[in-house]
C-alpha cells in the first residue's frame, strides 16, 4: 500500500519513504513505527501497542522508545515541539494526526502533484510543504541523544578482489558488536554498505545518515599477513577521534576476524565515550538533557575523588528526574554509591541500601542489558550470598555482550567473591584486553590482585595491587588488596605501611566488618583474611 500525506509517500510494499522524488533514508525499525502509526491513525496507540507490533513484544527502555519516535518525526519533517503529524497524548500514547490518502503501491504518484488524495476522512492533504529542492539531507535526520556512529565499508588494499569478503566481514562484525551496546546509536549494515565502492566525504556521510561519528578503515593482505587500520572521525569537524592499526596472521580467517573485531570494538567504545564526555563538558548548561547529564556524571565518577563522586551522583539523579527509565544513569548512580561504600564516604547501611536499590532497578528496567546484569552479579554475593546465582547472572551478562569491558570486569568480581579465582582472572584479563586504558583500571587491577591471592600467586598479586593504587592513590580497596598481598609474600614492613594507608582512607576497615562488606565466600576470604591478620588489621 502507498500512503500519501503532505508531500510524503510511504510505500509499505517497497519499504520506501519518499519526500517528493527524494528517497528518505530511514532505519527499518523507524520505518515500521511510521507505518504502524499511519495504519492506525484512527486511534491513540499505546506503548504496549508499539512494543507488541514494532518490537515483537520485547521490552525496551523509555529512552529507546523516545529516540525512535523522535527519529520517526524527523524522517517526516516533524519535531517534538510542533507535533504536526505525530502527536503525543500524555499518559495515553501517540497518534498520527495527518490527513492520509491511500493507493495500491503499484500506482506510483508524486504526492506533491496530488493535492487531493482520497482518504477515510475525505480531507485534503496539506500542500505548501518544502519542495525537494529546498530539503537538505541534514533536515531529514536529527542527531540522536546517544553517541551515533556509522561504520562504512573498509577499503580492500590487497589488490585481490577475493579478499573483499574478509574486509566486508570485519565491518559487519563491528556493526553487530557495536549494536550490542544500548548506549550507542548504530546505523544498520544495509545503510552503511550503500557507500561501498564510492568515494565519500565523511561530512556528507554524517549528514546523510544522521550520525556524529564515522568509522572508516582499510584491509591489506600480503602473503600470510593481514593489516587492518581503523579511523574514527568526527563527521562534522573531520577531526580524528581515534586511530589504530592491527596486524595478524591470516591462518584461521574466522578466528582472526573475531580477534580483530574484539580489539577494534574494545578500543573504540571507550574512545567514543571519552569524546562524548568532552562534548558534554563544553555544552551550555542550560541546554543539558538526560544523556549529557549522564556524560558529565561519568566524568565526575572517573575523577575518582569524593567531590567528583558527589557531583556524579547529582548529575545521575538529575538525569533520572528527566528520564526515570534511563538505565545507564541508574548504573552510574549505583557505581557512585558503590564507591561511597568502598571508601566509607557514607554510613554503610545507607550506602548498602542505595546501591542495592539501584542495582536491582537497573535489571528491572532492562533485564537484557549486559551492563545491568553485570552490576547485579557483582552485588549478589553480599546482598544475599547466593554465589550460584551470581555466577549464573555473570555468565549471562558476558554472553549478551562479549565486547563490553565493563561487563567482563564486574562479572569478574562476581566470580572472585564466589571463590572462582581462575575464571575470575580470565574475566579480568578479557576486560583488560578489550580496554587497556580503561578509566576504571584501579578497580580492575584490584580485582586481578584478589584473584591472584586466591591462586597463591602472591608476588604477582603485589604487582597487580600496586598498579591499582598507582592508578588511584586514594582507592581504599586497592590498598586493602595490596596489604594482604604484601603480607602473604612476607614483605611485612611494606605490608604495615599499606595497612596504615588503608586505615587512613577507610577507618571502619576491620576483619569483622570485612566479613560482611563485600560478601566473600569462605573459599574467597581464607588467604585474603590471613594476609590482613598477618599485617595487623584490627579484628
Amino acid at each position: 500500500m502507498l500512503y500519501l500525506f503532505e508531500n510524503y509517500a510511504l510505500d509499505t510494499d517497497r519499504r520506501e519513504l519518499r519526500c517528493g522524488e527524494m528517497l528518505v533514508r530511514v532505519e527499518p525499525q523507524v520505518f515500521d513505527l511510521i507505518a504502524f502509526l499511519v495504519r492506525n491513525r484512527d486511534r491513540v496507540v499505546s506503548k504496549d501497542d508499539l512494543l507488541a507490533s514494532v518490537w515483537d513484544g520485547r521490552v525496551v527502555s523509555e529512552s529507546t522508545l523516545s529516540t525512535r519516535i523522535a527519529a520517526a518525526r524527523n524522517a517526516i519533517g516533524d519535531n517534538g515541539e510542533a507535533q504536526r503529524l505525530i502527536k503525543t497524548l500524555p499518559r495515553k500514547g501517540i497518534r498520527f494526526t495527518g490527513s492520509v490518502g491511500e493507493r495500491p503501491s503499484s500506482v506510483r504518484t508524486n504526492p506533491t502533484n496530488d493535492a487531493r488524495p482520497a482518504s477515510e476522512s475525505g480531507a485534503t492533504v496539506r500542500v505548501g510543504a518544502p519542495t525537494v529542492d529546498q530539503i537538505q539531507p541534514d533536515s531529514v535526520f536529527g542527531l540522536p541523544d546517544r553517541p551515533s556512529i556509522a561504520v562504512i565499508p573498509f577499503t580492500n588494499m590487497s589488490g585481490d578482489a577475493q579478499q573483499e569478503y574478509f574486509a566486508d566481514g570485519i565491518v559487519e562484525d563491528i556493526i553487530t558488536a557495536l549494536s550490542r551496546f544500548p548506549s550507542l546509536f548504530v546505523i544498520a549494515r544495509n545503510s552503511s554498505f550503500t557507500y561501498k565502492g564510492r568515494p565519500v566525504r565523511i561530512k556528507d556521510v554524517g549528514r546523510e545518515l544522521g550520525v556524529r561519528y564515522v568509522l572508516e578503515g582499510s584491509v591489506r593482505k600480503a602473503g600470510n599477513r593481514v593489516r587492518i587500520t581503523g579511523q574514527l572521525i568526527h563527521a562534522e569537524t573531520g577531526a580524528h577521534v581515534w586511530t589504530e592499526r592491527y596486524d595478524g596472521e591470516f591462518g584461521d580467517i574466522f578466528a582472526l576476524q573475531d580477534e580483530m573485531t574484539a580489539s577494534i570494538v574494545g578500543a573504540l567504545v571507550p574512545s567514543l565515550q571519552k569524546a562524548e564526555i568532552e562534548r558534554a563538558r563544553h555544552k551550555a548548561t542550560k541546554n543539558l538533557d538526560a544523556y549529557d547529564l549522564y556524560l558529565r556524571g561519568l566524568a565526575g565518577l572517573y575523577a575518582r575523588t569524593r567531590q567528583g563522586n558527589d557531583e556524579a551522583l547529582k548529575f545521575a539523579d538529575h538525569a533520572l528526574q528527566l528520564d526515570p527509565n534511563f538505565v545507564s544513569a541508574v548504573i552510574l548512580a549505583e557505581n557512585c554509591w558503590g564507591r561511597r561504600y568502598a571508601q566509607t564516604w557514607s554510613p554503610l547501611p545507607e550506602a548498602v541500601a542505595q546501591l542495592t536499590r539501584y542495582a536491582q532497578l537497573a535489571v528491572q528496567l532492562d533485564p537484557n542489558s549486559a551492563e545491568a546484569l553485570a552490576v547485579w552479579s557483582r552485588r549478589i554475593p553480599f546482598i544475599k550470598q547466593d554465589y550460584a546465582e551470581a555466577i549464573s547472572v555473570a555468565e549471562r551478562a558476558v554472553a549478551i555482550n562479549p565486547n563490553s569491558a565493563f561487563a567482563w570486569r564486574n562479572c569478574g568480581f562476581a566470580l572472585v567473591y564466589s571463590g572462582e579465582a581462575q575464571r575470575a582472572l580470565t574475566h579480568f584479563e578479557r576486560a583488560l584486553r578489550l580496554s587497556p586504558h580503561d578509566p576504571a583500571s584501579d578497580d580492575l587491577f584490584h580485582g586481578i590482585g584478589l584473584a591472584l591471592i586466591q591462586l597463591e600467586r602472591h608476588k604477582e598479586a603485589v604487582g597487580a595491587a600496586q598498579r591499582s593504587v598507582q592508578h588511584n592513590a586514594n582507592y581504599a580497596a586497592g590498598w586493602r588488596t595490596l596489604t594482604a598481598a604484601l603480607a602473604l609474600s612476607d614483605q611485612m614492613t611494606e605490608a604495615r605501611k599499606a595497612l596504615h594507608r588503608t586505615l587512613e582512607l577507610d577507618p571502619a576497615c576491620s576483619i569483622s566488618t570485612m566479613l560482611t562488606r563485600v560478601g566473600y565466600s569462605e573459599k574467597a576470604r581464607a588467604l585474603l583474611f590471613e594476609g590482613w591478620r598477618k599485617a595487623g588489621m584490627p579484628e
